[in-house]
C-alpha cells in the first residue's frame, strides 16, 4: 500500500521560468520603435517637399512662358498708288481737283500668348522731306499668336509734290522716290492689372515708276 501511495503521488513541477527585461532592453526596443516611426515621418515629408517643388517649378515654366513678352512685328505687305496722273502732264500742274490715293497693306503680327492692344495712330508720306499725305490706322487688337491685317488708305496732295524742287528732274527719269513712317503705341495684356507697353515703328522707302505705275517698296520694322 505505501509503494501504491507513493507510485500515486504527484512529481512536483519544474519551476517556471521568467525573464527580466532590463532598462536597457526596453528602451532599445522603444527606440526601435520610435526609429521607424521616424523614418515613416521623413519619408512622407520629403515626399511632400518633392510634390511642392514639382509644383513649383510647373509654375514657374508657366509664368515664364506667359509673361515672357516678345515685341509684335509689323509690316507693309504691298503698296498701291491710284491717279497720279497730272505728272504726264507736260507742264507738271495741278488742276487742284486730283485724287491721288496710296493704299498699303499692312500687317501686325503678335507673337506672344497675350493679346497687343493700340490706339489710334497715323502713317505719314514723304517726298522730297516734305509730308505729302498722311494716313490713319484706326484703334485694334492683335489677339494672341495672331497676325492682324489692315488696308491703310492714304490721300496724298497733288499741290504738296509740286513744292519739291527735284520733281521735274524725277518726272524726266520717270521715277518717284518716297518714303513712310509708321508708328504703333499698344499694349500687351500680361495679366488683369499687368501690362507692359510697346512701340512699334516702321520706315520704308517707295518708288513708283511713272510709265509703269508700278510701286516697288523696302522697309524696315522696329519694337520698342
Amino acid at each position: 500500500m505505501a509503494n501504491a501511495n507513493n507510485s500515486e503521488q504527484v512529481k512536483p513541477l519544474a519551476p517556471a521560468e521568467y525573464h527580466l527585461r532590463s532598462d536597457y532592453e526596453d528602451q532599445a526596443m522603444s527606440g526601435g520603435k520610435l526609429t521607424l516611426q521616424h523614418r515613416r515621418r521623413c519619408l512622407q515629408c520629403f515626399g511632400c517637399v518633392t510634390a511642392l517643388l514639382l509644383v513649383a517649378v510647373v509654375i514657374i515654366i508657366v509664368i515664364a512662358t506667359v509673361f515672357h513678352v516678345k515685341n509684335p512685328s509689323i509690316r507693309m505687305n504691298s503698296v498701291t498708288i491710284q491717279r497720279l496722273e497730272f505728272l504726264n502732264n507736260s507742264s507738271v500742274r495741278s488742276s487742284g481737283d486730283e485724287n491721288v490715293t496710296l493704299l498699303a497693306d499692312v500687317s501686325v503680327k503678335n507673337p506672344n500668348y497675350n493679346s497687343f492692344k493700340y490706339g489710334n495712330t497715323t502713317t505719314s508720306i514723304y517726298y522730297g522731306g516734305v509730308v505729302v499725305g498722311e494716313g490713319h490706322i484706326p484703334q485694334a487688337q492683335a489677339k494672341a499668336r495672331r497676325t492682324l491685317r489692315m488696308n491703310v488708305t492714304v490721300d496724298l496732295n497733288p499741290e504738296k509734290f509740286l513744292t519739291v524742287p527735284s520733281l521735274k528732274s524725277d518726272i524726266l527719269s520717270r521715277s518717284l522716290n518716297m518714303s513712310s513712317y509708321t508708328r504703333i503705341d499698344g499694349k500687351i495684356k500680361l495679366i488683369k492689372v499687368l501690362k507692359k507697353s510697346v512701340v512699334l515703328k516702321m520706315n520704308c522707302s517707295i518708288i513708283y515708276n511713272i510709265s509703269s505705275q508700278a510701286v516697288q517698296q523696302e522697309c524696315r520694322g522696329q519694337g520698342l
